[in-house]
This record gives C-alpha cells, sequence and structure tokens, in this order.
C-alpha cells in the first residue's frame, strides 16, 4: 500500500476530515455532472442548436452512466474507510477519483471535438484541486500523464490516426487539423498545467509546513500543560499535609483526649475543625479536577442519579436558606436507571450548577431540579428564576473565564472557570450541556435560566 500521508498528519484528526470533506464533495458534485451530461444528451439540439453525430450521443450516455456507476460505489465505500496510514485510506480513495475523473474528461474530450473542446478547462481545475489535496510526486505524475494523453489525442488527430468528431453547429470549421492552432493549443495547455500544478501545490505544501509547525506547538503546550498540572498536583499535596495534620489535632482536642475544654474556645474549634474540612474538600476537588486532566481517566462506578442530587442539596441547603431562595426537586424518572461513572466529579459538576443557581438569585428565589429518562438518557434540569443570561452571551457562557455582564453586576468575586469545568466533566462522561434562558420558571422582572445536563445511563 503507497504510503501517501506525511508523518505529521498521521494522528491529526483535522487532516483526516478534511479529506474526507473533500471526497464528499466531489461525491456531490459528480452526482451534478451527471445530471448536466442527461440534461445536455436531451436538449442540445434544442437550447444550442448544434447536432451531435450517433456515436457521440451513445459516447455521452455510457460515460454518464459509468460516471454514475463508480460515483455510487466509491459513495458506498468511503463510509468504510479508516484513518489509518497503512492501510487503505480516505487519500487513497481521492487518488482513485482522480483518475477515474480525469479518464472519463479525457474521453469526453476526445468525443467533443478533441483540440476543439471546450471541456479541455476542467482539466485545469482537476489538477487545481488535486494539488490541494495529493502529494506533489503523485499530482506530478498526473499531470504529465494528462498532456501525454491530451497530446496523443490532438497529434493523432491531426495525422488522421484517429477519428476526428467534430461537433456540428459548435464551430463552423475543423481546426484538428489546422498546425499552428493544435500546436499552439498544446503548448499553452502544457505551460498552464505546469504552471498551475507547481503553484497550487506549492502553496498546499507551505500550507501543511504551517500545520505541522502548529501541530508541533500545540503538542509542546499540551506537554507545557502537563508539566504546570504536576506542579499543581504536587503542591495541592504538599499543602494537604499540614491540614491533615492540623485537622488530627483537632480532633483529639474535641474528644477531650486532652482535658476538659472551655465552651467558648470549643465553639471555636469546632468552627475551626468546619473550617479545615472545607478546605480538605477544596484541595481533593483540585487534586480530582488535575487528575483528570493530566491523565484523561475517570473512575468507573455505578450509582443513582437522585442519590446524588440529594447529596448536592443538603451541601446547599444552609446557603440557599441564607441567600432566601427555595430549592425543590422533582423526580418525575420512569425507570430509576444508573449512572456509570467518576461520581465525584459529577458531583462536583452539578455542585457548581446549584451554586451558581443559588448565588446569583434574587431574595425569595426559586431553583427547581428536575429528573426524568428518555431512551436509556438521564436528564437532569436546573432552572432558577433569577437574572438569566442575556441571548447575545450564551453561546460564551460555557468558555474559561467569561463571566456574563449582568453577573458581574450581582457578584464581583469569581474566574469564570465554572461552568467550562462542568462542561469538560459532562463532555468526559459522554453527555451533554445545554443552556436556556429564560427559563421555564421566569417571571416578570426576573428571566431566570435553565441548564440541562443529559448522561447516559444503564
Amino acid at each position: 500500500m503507497i504510503k501517501l500521508i506525511p508523518e505529521w498528519a498521521v494522528h491529526d484528526e483535522e487532516f483526516w476530515l478534511s479529506i474526507r470533506q473533500r471526497n464528499l464533495w466531489f461525491i456531490k458534485l459528480r452526482y451534478a455532472t451527471v445530471a448536466i451530461l442527461l440534461i445536455f444528451y436531451l436538449t442540445h439540439s434544442l437550447l444550442l442548436s448544434i447536432q451531435l453525430s450517433d456515436v457521440q450521443k451513445s459516447a455521452l450516455l455510457y460515460i454518464a452512466f459509468i460516471i454514475l456507476f463508480y460515483n455510487l460505489t466509491l459513495h458506498f465505500l468511503r463510509r468504510f474507510l479508516k484513518h489509518d496510514s497503512n492501510a487503505f485510506n480516505p487519500l487513497h480513495l481521492s487518488v482513485i477519483q482522480m483518475i477515474l475523473d480525469l479518464s472519463m474528461l479525457l474521453i469526453l474530450i476526445y468525443y467533443s471535438g478533441g483540440v476543439e473542446s471546450p471541456l479541455t478547462f476542467f482539466l485545469i481545475f482537476h489538477m487545481i484541486v488535486g494539488s490541494l489535496i495529493l502529494p506533489g510526486l503523485i499530482i506530478y505524475s498526473f499531470a504529465i500523464a494528462v498532456l501525454i494523453i491530451f497530446w496523443g489525442l490532438t497529434i493523432g488527430e491531426y495525422f488522421g490516426l484517429l477519428v476526428h468528431h467534430h461537433i456540428e453547429g459548435f464551430i463552423p470549421f475543423h481546426l484538428h487539423q489546422d498546425f499552428n492552432y493544435v500546436l499552439s493549443v498544446n503548448i499553452v495547455f502544457a505551460m498552464v498545467i505546469i504552471i498551475t500544478v507547481a503553484l497550487a501545490n506549492s502553496i498546499a505544501r507551505q500550507l501543511y509546513q504551517k500545520e505541522q509547525q502548529l501541530y508541533s506547538y500545540i503538542e509542546k503546550l499540551n506537554q507545557a500543560e502537563k508539566e504546570k498540572t504536576k506542579y499543581i498536583l504536587g503542591v495541592v499535596h504538599e499543602i494537604k499535609t499540614p491540614i491533615n495534620a492540623l485537622h488530627s489535632y483537632l480532633d483529639l482536642i474535641l474528644q477531650k483526649f486532652l482535658g476538659p475544654l472551655d465552651e467558648t474556645v470549643e465553639e471555636k474549634l469546632k468552627r475551626a475543625k468546619k473550617r479545615s474540612d472545607e478546605a480538605l474538600e477544596l484541595i481533593n476537588i483540585v487534586l480530582k479536577v488535575s487528575q483528570m486532566k493530566l491523565m484523561d481517566k475517570l473512575t468507573e462506578e455505578e450509582f443513582d442519579m437522585i442519590d446524588l442530587i440529594n447529596n448536592t442539596l443538603k451541601r446547599y441547603k444552609q446557603f440557599a436558606e441564607s441567600k432566601m431562595v427555595h430549592l425543590e426537586l422533582k423526580d418525575e424518572r420512569e425507570v430509576k436507571c444508573k449512572i456509570k461513572g467518576d461520581q465525584f466529579l459529577i458531583l462536583i459538576a452539578f455542585s457548581n450548577i446549584l451554586a451558581n443557581a443559588i448565588k446569583y438569585n434574587y431574595e425569595n428565589g426559586k431553583v427547581e431540579i428536575r429528573l426524568f429518562n428518555r431512551n436509556k438518557i438521564c436528564f437532569v434540569e436546573v432552572c432558577d428564576n433569577g437574572p438569566g443570561i442575556p441571548k447575545e452571551e450564551q453561546e460564551k457562557i460555557f468558555q474559561d473565564f467569561f463571566r456574563a455582564s449582568n453577573i458581574r453586576k450581582m457578584v464581583t468575586e469569581g474566574a469564570g472557570l465554572g461552568l467550562s469545568f462542568v462542561k469538560e466533566i459532562i463532555e468526559k462522561h459522554h453527555g451533554t450541556i445545554k443552556l436556556q434562558s429564560p427559563s421555564r420558571l421566569k417571571e416578570t422582572g426576573r428571566p431566570g435560566a435553565c441548564f440541562i445536563v443529559s448522561l447516559p445511563c444503564e
């Protein structure tokens, strides 16, 4: 198997997708070509006042059906091709497409007048497209083969070795035996083909080199990101050690192993222990998210979504009461299926969504969580009647460091990283998250927002 893929593009998914899209584009274009040939076959004498011989009509019909046949075959085969540089792949399909198309076009040129045919320009079009897709050696080979065949046709017609198929009514006189015309057309055609291929292939090669450099830079950035994440893991882990020791000392004192405590002192120590618990929880979250980014690996465990949501509600019950926000849970699932994934990370995701719904809400606001199933998909809908998200900013809400303009006026703190992390966690579990604003809980002056999360369940 001829290897056509450059080394830098072997694992570049964007490169493979672009080749597949171009293949599909040519397949669709070929269907249009067949339709045009058949329309021309049926209407040429009426619309253009030209006459075709019986041989030309038969050739035109046969070519149209041959193109349709191989196009249907290629259309069927393309769906089975894998992005494997060592096997038959989309780029090999492009080579076959070029060979078949150029063959049919050259035959069509021969039966439409040879050196007189206006279809010659389509050869240049194919060379441009081929130069943008195929390696230099392959496209130059195609260009030389096309020139040799075209010259063979024109010279063969000039010396009477091949039958000339003149289109009556298109050109009033025969040009295939005019020496000056045949020579000038061949020279100009050869120059245009060679220059076109050289320029187009040079531009394509420069673009590929830029893509290679970009791919290299991305690799370096990813490596730097991994190194940064490793550093964060190390630092956070070191911070965790003294906090754990402090937590243990507080436990010893509060359990009165060191003697009785004054009530005021005991109350202060309980608060300190609570704060240390919160600090440890935050550290565990940072460690977990960092490990997810570094290892790209999730812990898999089965759990019921209602248990996770109840756990989240318990965490934020006191926060909601302090903000005078009413929380409500509706379980509308018909089947109590299980979610499979990293329960801790999904808990972080829903904690963030719920915390935002409470934090960015008005006094006496409402937050409703609704669970329902559809086709083995578990949906969790978190809706509020807060300020909502402006329509023009909704597409940016899941971007890093983005905070809606109306939210910034209500709460000044926050880095705008929460929802981007939430989206990343959900997508790593093969789920989706969508925003709807206004929400179904909207009221006058309170448009609200709904975040709908879908996760596959078993």
